[in-house]
């Protein structure tokens, strides 16, 4: 289930999840929380399972209903068993962006295209880091 983490950037719980995103630069945190707290165009959810907060998403959704996902990460000890997935396909449902795009490195392109997104390289964006683009385009439900 998606929670509204805004209001609890303080939280400890809150701050660890959403640092696996920004790794290896732990300083890197301190803007991004700022960030968060300063900018009200910025969403941010925790992903709870059986209570216990495993996830995080941040995104932008703009006027046209463009999602911009500027962060998610899963805790360690639960990647693997399609929390990252869950959260994706969650956010579809509450949120009904017409289409979805991420901004990757190379360790976590392959999250994206198992799920269905459009992978395109950007090239060596940073020296010696590959960045890739991540789309997905949104299917309307189809009405009964």
């Amino acid at each position: 289930m998606l929670i509204n983490v805004k209001s609890r950037l303080k939280e400890n719980d809150i701050q660890e999840l959403l640092s696996y995103s920004v790794f290896p630069d732990p300083e890197a945190l301190q803007p991004v929380i700022e960030r968060y707290e300063n900018d009200a165009n910025l969403w941010l959810f925790g992903y709870e399972s059986e209570g216990i907060l495993v996830g995080i998403i941040g995104f932008e959704l703009s006027d046209n209903q463009e999602m911009t996902i500027t962060h998610l990460a899963v805790e360690p000890e639960s990647r693997g068993v399609g929390f990252g997935r869950g959260i994706i396909l969650e956010i579809i449902e509450d949120m009904h962006p017409v289409r979805i795009v991420a901004e990757t490195d190379e360790e976590s392109v392959q999250f994206y295209r198992n799920i269905g997104f459009v992978i395109r390289s950007l090239g060596e964006k940073y020296p010696g880091v590959e960045r890739f683009l991540c789309t997905y385009e949104v299917e309307e439900a189809e009405v009964d």
